[in-house]
Order: C-alpha cells, then structure tokens, then sequence
C-alpha cells in the first residue's frame, strides 16, 4: 500500500551545483539544479525506505525538525 509522507528538504548551493537535505532521515543528494537536487533526494528517500528494514527507519526517524533563521551579531 502507497502512502505520502512529508519531509524536509534543505538545499544549498555549492561549487558545482546543489546539495540537498533531508534532516529527518539523515539523507542527502546533489544535482546540478535546484529542482534536480530536490528531485534526487526524493529518491534517495524513496529508495531508502525499499531497502532500509524498519528498525533502521525508527533508528534514524527523527519527529521534529524546526528551520529558523538566527540574527548573531558579530564583531
């Protein structure tokens, strides 16, 4: 039985392209492009959870993720 989930994803540039983040599952990927980056990293999840067996999965879950940005005054 298919079921949607929602994650996170967090992705930044580098270099040479993009990295992306899926802080719940502890999963990353890269692409060249913003939308190749999230793209990826959808199937890294998806992948991810067709092989992983479900203690792992409960092992690296994480319930709550809280993306904020922080004002540090420096100097």
């Amino acid at each position: 039985m298919t079921q949607a989930r929602q994650f996170t994803g967090i992705i930044e540039r580098e270099e040479k392209g993009y990295v992306s983040l899926c802080p719940e599952l502890d999963i990353a990927s890269q692409g060249d492009t913003v939308e190749e980056a999230r793209n990826n990293l959808i199937e890294a999840i998806k992948l991810f959870f067709e092989a992983a067996d479900p203690s792992e999965i409960n092992n690296r879950l994480r319930g709550e993720v809280f993306i904020t940005r922080l004002e540090v005054m420096i100097g």
